[in-house]
């Protein structure tokens, strides 16, 4: 392909702004498809999580053919907790395509991730998605674009953006938002705008070769395949060259196999010159960051520098009762390696081993990073315990610092009051309220440790119908003392079966996380206390019988549906003396051996 006809763009957006939709219909435009051809909605979410969820968690590669372009598209996570790839697949870009919610305008997030494409020094295409709104408000939409542009200082050409106005839902794309939209209309426009805006790759076929590694795929027929734009130079299949790795060393290799991207799918192909994505196997441990060159002449590309962690936990071996019943890899050596396979493919996740007993300190950049890895583990046969997260602080100048997060909240105005008293109590700071039809849209500064465990609170006191958004802020003093969970818990005296009777008299001391028929354990816990302190309780005491009976005389057993908590409620709820055992059948709450003993 010739090097002037290849754009490279990636596609950064808020979550839940339409890119992975928008992506699709694309490539469906774009003639890649039969007519009669089954394609999935989504195409490029293809991992389960990512599907049941409804966002993109790993960055993925495609591409497809506008006229007589090769137009590669690089779809990106929005939220801010995978950020780290955010980081490392916009060096593999040219340009960025920012989408927005035609009613909700820039989020946090979106800050968040025009920052990131900012400092790579990308041209930022803009794409109000989701017109077809019956709120839809597009000039005040742009507007705030070109502000969130302003406050991040950037560049005068960057600020004379393009606009193109869509709905992805619905497949369409027009250059003003009143331009009528026929049976005809496609997607024509963003294609037109990208081809237009984003420059051709830079770099010269006849250097040394450089093709550095931003994303690790995997497959069970040739391993670890690692992915990465050619900077510089060719690469041909069966080519032998060097690897420069993040330590300094540098290690031959023999190129193995090479894919390019049509579509969604990775097609074989013999050689890849400057401008190209492409998939490449041959190194067995191939990591982030390393640099494929050439062995006369290696010339290593810069690391790819990566934001801090913000949050850890440790992960343990599980030493419940129930240990070993329910999954595959249950030794602390399957953790370390199921652990250390991650950090190869995802630089932003760190991994320590624990000093003062078995385990490992994991840390990442936030819960959801964190609860993700967890629930791919248990979905993968792993059984293990984690403690409740905790913040990770710096020292500078003698002063304890701890991170801060700007949270944006979208309520009913009835609710605003709840919300700001609760924020208030966890250190949060207002910084701005915004009435408009009947909604406030209010923006705080709070600790990153306020906010653990905050997000199931905020959805109780709002009915279901709130919003809230947060992305990482600074660095600032340690805000004092935040008071977390305010009542115990009921802990099982002893191993047993949940019998309804038990449950439905234990139901007036607090809320129940079981209901009947459900194996447990000595220490496990089985609800929430309604006062402070923690009650141990016999969730199996059956009625006494006699030979009694009268019609009136029984009550009847009701039981009020017991509270279902996901894994992230159940990692937020936590205390410090509490782990969440988390298992490919179940997930449980316990106390540690140490607080069943005081108890």
């Amino acid at each position: 392909m010739d090097q002037q006809k290849i754009r490279n763009v990636a596609i950064i957006a808020h979550v839940d702004h339409g890119k992975t939709t928008l992506v699709d219909q694309l490539f469906r435009q774009s003639g890649m498809f039969r007519d009669n051809q089954q394609v999935a909605e989504r195409l490029m979410d293809s991992m389960d999580l990512e599907r049941e969820r409804g966002i993109t968690i790993s960055s993925k590669n495609g591409s497809y053919r506008f006229r007589d372009h090769l137009i590669n598209i690089i779809d990106t996570p929005g939220h801010a907790d995978f950020g780290g790839q955010v980081e490392r697949v916009l060096r593999m870009a040219d340009g960025a395509v920012l989408l927005v919610d035609a009613q909700e305008g820039p989020m946090p997030q979106t800050f968040f991730v025009v920052k990131k494409a900012l400092a790579a020094h990308l041209p930022i295409l803009v794409v109000v998605n989701k017109i077809d709104k019956p709120g839809a408000r597009c000039d005040w939409v742009v507007d705030q674009v070109f502000d969130l542009l302003g406050r991040l200082n950037a560049p005068d050409q960057t600020l004379d953006f393009p606009v193109v106005y869509a709905s992805a839902k619905q497949g369409y794309a027009v250059r003003e938002p009143d331009d009528p939209v026929t049976a005809a209309t496609g997607m024509t426009v963003v294609s037109e705008m990208i081809v237009k805006h984003v420059p051709p790759p830079s770099g010269d076929p006849d250097k040394p070769l450089q093709l550095q590694i931003n994303t690790i795929d995997y497959s069970p027929y040739i391993g670890r395949i690692g992915i990465g734009k050619v900077v510089n130079g060719r690469i041909s299949l069966n080519s032998n060259v060097v690897v420069a790795r993040r330590d300094g060393s540098i290690r031959p290799v023999r190129i193995t196999k090479i894919f390019g991207f049509q579509a969604d799918r990775k097609v074989p192909v013999e050689t890849a010159s400057t401008g190209d994505i492409v998939a490449v196997a041959g190194m067995d441990d191939v990591t982030v960051g390393v640099t494929f060159t050439d062995p006369d002449d290696p010339r290593p590309l810069p690391l790819i520098e990566i934001d801090p962690p913000t949050i850890s936990m440790n992960f343990i071996p599980n030493d419940s009762p129930f240990a070993g019943r329910e999954g595959r890899f249950v030794t602390s050596r399957h953790l370390e390696e199921r652990l250390t396979r991650e950090t190869l493919a995802d630089v932003a996740l760190q991994v320590e081993q624990l000093t003062d007993g078995v385990g490992f300190h994991v840390s990442g950049r936030g819960e959801l990073h964190l609860s993700i890895l967890i629930e791919k583990m248990r979905r993968e046969g792993y059984e293990f315990q984690v403690t409740r997260p905790h913040v990770i602080m710096r020292e500078h100048n003698g002063r304890q610092l701890e991170p801060y997060e700007e949270l944006t909240i979208d309520v009913d105005e009835k609710y605003q009051g709840v919300v700001i008293e609760k924020l208030g109590r966890l250190k949060g700071v207002l910084l701005d309220l915004q009435m408009e039809n009947g909604m406030a849209r209010m923006k705080f500064k709070i600790p990153t440790r306020g906010l653990l465990g905050y997000r199931s609170e905020f959805m109780t006191d709002t009915r279901g119908m709130g919003v809230m958004n947060y992305v990482f802020a600074e660095w600032g003093p340690y805000a004092g003392e935040i008071q977390s969970r305010q009542n115990g818990v009921m802990i099982v005296k002893e191993p047993c079966t949940t019998v309804a009777y038990a449950l439905f008299n234990l139901q007036e001391r607090g809320r129940l996380f079981l209901g009947p028929g459900i194996d447990v354990y000595q220490g496990q816990i089985i609800g929430e206390h309604c006062r402070q302190a923690d009650l141990v309780v016999n969730p199996a005491k059956g009625k006494k019988l006699t030979n009694m009976r009268a019609s009136g005389s029984d009550e009847a057993v009701i039981i009020t549906p017991p509270l279902d908590m996901s894994l992230e409620d159940c990692i937020a709820y936590i205390d410090d003396d509490e782990l969440v055992e988390v298992t490919p059948a179940a997930i449980r709450l316990r106390k540690t051996r140490e607080a069943r003993i005081r108890a």
